[in-house]
């Protein structure tokens, strides 16, 4: 609720004007069966038609002026919540882009998108009714209770009598209704994680022939988000027809009451009929405040889901005071141990350095933590012992903005966007068209990208309109753009044929010099070049040299050797 006030903060004016209308809309609403109840009782026996044409008019008028307030009012609520919501988006993307990579991890990418779209759109169609609603049912009770009281004191104890079985029904309903609909959220970002990796992995779900089992494994998830739904929708369902059995229970005893009371000469059939459509009206008002308490439940499950995501602390700038050292190494890692789960380290104890322009090849089976030295580098995650620094200075004491912007990376299963390539390119960076021009040549991509129209041609969404190993060059022309000072290429060739690859190298080492670099890779033959390699396993280093002292001195790394390039190479 918190979340929800704090966002409407900066548009109170706007709500004030919109809410004031709708109370205007409101009270002419609730003037016309008044007026009606006088023309019956009081105009109608005068036998003057002028008066009665004169106070029809004026309930003309005042309908006219209902439908014009509550439109404008309308109208009003619905900008609000429209200018309201996309603030909120904006500011919760923004914040899951600055999230801490452990923060992302523990609430999954799934649940974020959802976050990001169901949960805001319940907030969205919370606002506008509680703009809409918020004033006109609570008037329309409240005033169709008083002005009932005013007619006739004796009929208004039917009323008086239902209300508190109406209240106890709205206060158990709301009580129910939260916990459940948060429990719907859930499922439904188990739903949304399937049908994401059934997406991004429909053309292995297809060639091993799996369809079926993927079909049986949403229907799973699909029925649980149902059976949820219809738990959430049984108890708000409780609402309406209870509503309307006392209401409309309550209208039978008015008129039979009211008729009696009519036959003694107690009351006036105007009076009747105008408490009659005022009991019509405080029926309709109850029904919209417990349909608001249905919509109200699920947008308060969703702010609190939306507000965990923005309570979430973002990346520190600089936990550490420190500046560069001269002479100190380009990068060095000291002792560094990290954990995921903060239980198994997933490295322990690493130690190299790395001089400007130099190549440290990273090597070692799948799981080893290679691609881990990566995100520390780049502090996704902060480490849990040693330090990482870079010209002697401490990652931790650098904005994020310059450790970033000093390094060229491409991940596994890097991300090629929607777009023209020279946009994929540059990605939002102040980059010349020469500058792209010269990345894609060192990248090995400059003739398939003339052959498939210049950098101008369009980049389906994930590359998909290219091969792998077309991909990745662009991928490649990417990180070496922005003219780095550190490279990092996690698995970044492993879809290039050894030629190609061989030429990649080379541009590298020519064109490259002052670019240090960090490879993390499968193939011997990506780094056996390299000035330093890092051969790892299980999280720990089991080896640093050149390629000719590993050979001699490291098991793991003359077993990997053995087994890609062949016992008379070894």
């Amino acid at each position: 609720m918190q979340l929800i006030l704090r966002y409407l903060k900066p548009y109170w004016g706007r709500v004030a004007v919109g809410m004031s209308v709708k109370l205007l809309g409101t009270v002419m609403d609730l003037l016309i069966p008044y007026i009606l109840a006088y023309i019956i009782d009081t105009v109608t026996p005068m036998g003057e038609v002028n008066r009665v044409l004169l106070w029809g008019g004026l309930m003309i008028l005042c309908s006219a002026l209902a439908l014009v307030f509550n439109v404008l009012a309308n109208r009003t609520a619905a900008s609000v919540s429209r200018d309201c919501t996309r603030t909120l988006r904006h500011d919760l993307f923004d914040h899951i882009v600055h999230m801490h990579s452990r923060d992302m991890d523990k609430i999954t990418i799934p649940s974020l998108i959802s976050r990001m779209t169901t949960d805001t759109f319940y907030i969205y169609r919370t606002l506008g009714m509680t703009q809409r609603m918020g004033v006109r049912a609570p008037i329309m009770l409240i005033g169709g209770i008083c002005i009932t009281l005013t007619l006739d004191p004796v009929l208004s104890l039917i009323l008086v009598a239902i209300l508190p079985f109406m209240v106890g029904i709205v206060v158990f309903i709301s009580r129910k209704g939260v916990p459940l609909y948060e429990n719907l959220q859930k499922r439904v970002d188990n739903l949304v994680r399937v049908v994401r990796e059934n997406a991004s992995g429909v053309r292995i779900i297809k060639a091993l022939s799996k369809s079926e089992d993927e079909k049986k494994r949403f229907h799973e998830i699909s029925r649980g988000v149902a059976q949820q739904e219809t738990h959430a929708s049984a108890i708000m369902a409780i609402n309406n027809p209870t509503m309307q059995f006392l209401l409309n229970a309550g209208l039978v005893l008015v008129v039979l009451f009211g008729a009696r009371r009519v036959n003694s000469g107690l009351t006036q059939p105007g009076k009747i009929v105008a408490f009659l459509s005022y009991f019509t009206i405080i029926l309709h008002a109850m029904l919209s405040i417990t349909r608001f308490l249905t919509m109200f439940s699920k947008a308060l499950a969703s702010a609190n889901r939306v507000d965990e995501v923005l309570a979430t602390p973002i990346e520190s700038e600089a936990s550490l005071q420190g500046s560069a050292t001269p002479g100190a190494p380009h990068i060095e890692f000291k002792n560094v141990t990290f954990s995921y789960n903060g239980v198994q380290p997933s490295v322990e104890n690493i130690s190299f350095t790395l001089g400007r322009g130099e190549t440290l090849g990273i090597l070692g089976p799948t799981g080893a933590g290679k691609s881990t030295l990566i995100r520390l580098l780049l502090r996704f995650y902060d480490v849990d012992e040693g330090s990482i620094c870079i010209n002697g200075c401490d990652v931790r004491a650098l904005p994020l903005k310059d450790l970033r912007g000093c390094v060229g990376a491409v991940f596994q299963n890097d991300a090629l966007f929607r777009g023209t390539i020279e946009e994929n390119i540059r990605l939002g960076r102040e980059i010349s068209l020469e500058e792209v021009a010269d990345a894609l040549s060192r990248a090995q991509a400059e003739a398939f990208v003339q052959e498939k129209g210049g950098v101008d041609s369009e980049v389906h969404s994930h590359g998909s309109n290219f091969s792998g190993g077309q991909q990745q060059r662009l991928l490649l022309s990417r990180a070496l753009a922005g003219t780095p000072d550190i490279l990092l290429l996690d698995d970044a060739t492993s879809a290039l044929d050894f030629k190609t690859e061989a030429a990649f190298r080379k541009a590298l080492r020519e064109k490259s010099q002052n670019i240090t670099t960090l490879i993390v890779a499968q193939r011997i033959s990506a780094v056996m070049h390299c000035d330093k390699i890092l051969v790892m396993d299980e999280g720990e280093c089991v080896g640093l040299g050149t390629h000719e002292e590993l050979m001699k001195t490291c098991d793991l790394y003359r077993e990997i050797a053995s087994l890609q390039i062949g016992g008379e190479a070894v």
